[in-house]
């Protein structure tokens, strides 16, 4: 069992009911799968991803994201590393450009199980799947320059958090997204 992971979660407080029946589901993913670091677990396996403010916490930080053809916020796979602030960090500067960026609290942020559904990555098929994620709440500088990562993304852009809806195209992050947005008022 990845004690490092289960902890965090553990001591993590939900948000709502959403949140709680989630956090017991991935303690119990953790207690009953050796590997829940890496994309050799195929049924699902832990991803973190970032909601990135401005100093003034009017707007977010998202990527247009190729493979879902939606804007979303920045993550990635722990692919092995129970750091998940170490992993966001690598995944923000890789996707964003972004390096001068600081987290709003050392404590996670938030937690979803988000479901992938089948396709296809860099030629190879990817089966449908579960991605445990933690989330984490950033500052940047929204006047820091920012650049695309073309295998990944095609547009990197600050947008209003009243308008983020506007921008996905995935219904079912839509909720999350709003979440993450409203919750910030719980850190000032």
């Amino acid at each position: 069992m990845n004690e490092k992971i289960y902890n965090m979660i553990l001591n993590y407080k939900p948000y709502d009911e959403k949140e709680e029946y989630e956090k017991n589901e991935m303690l119990y993913f953790i207690k009953n799968n050796e590997d829940v670091l890496t994309r050799d677990n195929s049924t699902g396996h832990f991803t973190t991803s970032a909601w990135i403010f401005n100093k003034d916490r009017t707007k977010v930080l998202m990527i247009y994201h190729n493979i879902y053809k939606s804007w979303a916020w920045i993550g990635g796979h722990a692919d092995g590393d129970s750091d998940l602030k170490h992993v966001i960090l690598k995944e923000i500067e890789e996707e964003s450009g972004l390096s001068n960026v600081k987290f709003l609290s050392d404590d996670v942020y938030s937690i979803n199980i988000v479901t992938v559904d089948n396709h296809m990555k860099r030629g190879k098929y990817v089966g449908s799947h579960l991605h445990y994620d933690v989330e984490f709440a950033l500052e940047a500088d929204e006047a820091d320059p920012i650049r695309i990562k073309e295998d990944e993304n095609s547009g990197v852009k600050w947008v209003d958090i009243d308008k983020v809806k506007d921008y996905v195209s995935e219904e079912k992050m839509i909720p999350i997204y709003e979440k993450l947005s409203t919750k910030i008022n719980d850190l000032k």
